[in-house]
């Protein structure tokens, strides 16, 4: 699939030297952009979602407290 976009002179001279130096195309230097910017996104809303979560239900666990209640044996 293909997806054109238009950009000034500058922003070409400046996303071309950041894929040379990157060592990639520009092609694969807005990719990779596009999907860092789409995860970083998603993190953001689930890190959002978690701490309502939490502040909703501030009670909290240990790792042994959840091995205790899971039964699990800590040797270490």
């Amino acid at each position: 699939m293909s997806i054109s976009m238009r950009v000034s002179e500058r922003e070409k001279k400046l996303i071309q030297e950041f894929a040379d130096h990157y060592g990639v195309s520009i092609s694969e230097f807005i990719r990779l952009a596009v999907m860092e910017r789409i995860e970083d996104e998603y993190d953001l809303k689930c890190y959002k979602q978690a701490k309502a979560e939490l502040e909703k239900d501030p009670e909290t666990y240990s790792f042994d407290e959840v091995n205790k209640i899971l039964g699990i044996e800590n040797d270490v």
